[in-house]
């Protein structure tokens, strides 16, 4: 495993702590440092004659002396680095993720409004951040209509069949052989099919949903082989569904220790964004996230 840090990410809130616990597993199931970061907004500014407010050293900076607390009393935890930094973390954590194989994050910070699900941080990290990036959501999010999975640790992914991205394949499986779980590998379909006329009338498909699944699943079968091949000790099972891929990934994140999606490559001169599977995922999943960037195009 890489002797890259696990960072994560706290503010003092209680969904950072969630996630520090679950940066410090994920530390010591890959053996590697744990780092702890809390990025300090502090105005650097003033009104003319109004006090300055000065960040405190790291040593006194109460959220990780609260951290440092909540670890040791966990116990069985990885040796951890704290450190203390000033700016912003929409763009600071980003930048320390270079140098890390795991950001860890919560849902949503200190910062901004109650009602969000998922906070700005946390949705430009995932955008932004150059390793994988995992966020912890809070307990009480909930699925209406879960998909039916057997009992037992399970790590879901989402593959698209029309073109499925390599490292979001082989984080998914490295994390299930870490976890000894299932891999469930959600395959969704567009179903039904609709062609439209000149006239605008929609004709009824063309082809029969049956077969569209079939094809979809030796697809899948097929993107999955040499993934099988290197992790032998991991059972990936595919789910072929019609329908949306985000609603199925979210449905079957009920029960999941991970649910791992991919990350749009960026275009030239394109905004940087989230794909909307992405997004609905990170807004709606009740397991924690792993949103993984493609791989560096080769030169």
């Amino acid at each position: 495993m890489s002797t890259l840090p696990v960072i994560a990410a706290v503010d003092g809130s209680e969904d950072s702590l969630r996630a520090l616990d679950w940066a410090a597993d994920a530390a010591r199931a890959r053996t590697a440092p744990l780092q702890v970061v809390h990025v300090r907004q502090y105005v650097a500014w003033a009104q003319p004659g109004a006090p300055v407010v000065l960040p405190p050293p790291p040593e006194e900076d109460p959220v990780l002396t609260d951290a440092a607390a909540r670890l040791e009393a966990r116990g069985q935890t990885p040796a951890a680095a704290y450190i203390g930094i000033d700016g912003a973390p929409a763009a600071a954590l980003p930048e320390l993720a270079a140098d890390a194989q795991l950001l860890v994050l919560g849902s949503r910070g200190r910062g901004g409004f109650a009602s969000l699900l998922l906070g700005s941080n946390g949705m430009t990290a995932a955008r932004d951040a150059p390793c994988p990036v995992v966020v912890v959501p809070r307990p009480d999010r909930t699925v209406e209509a879960p998909l039916p999975a057997e009992p037992g640790p399970r790590v879901v992914v989402g593959l698209n069949a029309d073109g499925p991205d390599e490292a979001t394949l082989e984080f998914a499986f490295t994390e299930a052989e870490l976890r000894r779980a299932l891999l469930q590998v959600i395959a969704a379909y567009p179903w039904p099919a609709q062609t439209w006329t000149t006239h605008g009338e929609m004709l009824p498909p063309a082809v029969d949903q049956a077969a569209v699944e079939a094809e979809t699943r030796a697809l899948t079968d097929g993107f999955l082989a040499p993934y099988r091949e290197r992790h032998p000790e991991v059972r990936a099972e595919p789910s072929v569904f019609p329908g949306d891929a985000a609603g199925n990934l979210v449905a079957a994140s009920q029960g999941a220790e991970l649910l791992v999606v991919g990350r749009h490559r960026r275009r030239l001169l394109a905004p940087r964004m989230l794909g909307s599977v992405t997004h609905a995922v990170l807004l709606h999943a009740v397991c924690p996230i792993a949103v993984v960037p493609p791989h560096p195009p080769e030169e």
